[in-house]
């Protein structure tokens, strides 16, 4: 039989090395810090994955507010060698049902155009492309993505 996914919201110092450990493989080319995800989980929804003891992903939940009052994007990152396993949808589906309890009418998702399983993944779950673009210092473009 195998192992349940449990996610966990970061807390504590552990927690925040997990999903910076994630975020950091699968975008290396936009690396943050123990004190930027430190930030991060003080205005976003911030969960990590494991299996056993095993970090296998991560999730992002940033909540409406701001310029997109209705607007909440959703991230969900699954490490290379746990992909095709169904995480990835399972991550997405929390993700997606913490957005809506915050408020969100509307679901956006970013992807790193390097990221091409991530991508797929997106277009697959119902999300539209938005807009490309280039943070500073990048050579990589971004895409923002609408569920539709």
């Amino acid at each position: 039989m195998s192992e349940e996914l449990r996610i966990e919201r970061v807390d504590g110092e552990r927690g925040v090395e997990d999903w910076q450990f994630v975020h950091n493989t699968v975008i290396p080319t936009h690396l943050l810090s123990l004190d930027d995800v430190r930030e991060r989980s003080g205005r976003n929804v911030l969960e990590v994955a494991y299996l056993g003891d095993t970090v296998v992903g991560c999730t992002t939940v940033r909540p409406p507010g701001g310029d997109a009052p209705d607007t909440a994007t959703v991230i969900a990152r699954v490490l290379p060698d746990h992909r095709g396993r169904g995480h990835g949808r399972e991550l997405y589906a929390r993700a997606l049902g913490q957005a809506r309890e915050l408020g969100a009418a509307r679901i956006e998702t970013v992807v790193l155009s390097s990221n091409e399983p991530g991508l797929r993944f997106a277009l697959r779950n119902g999300f539209v492309e938005i807009e490309r673009y280039l943070l500073e210092g990048d050579t990589i473009p971004w895409i923002d993505l609408r569920l539709a």
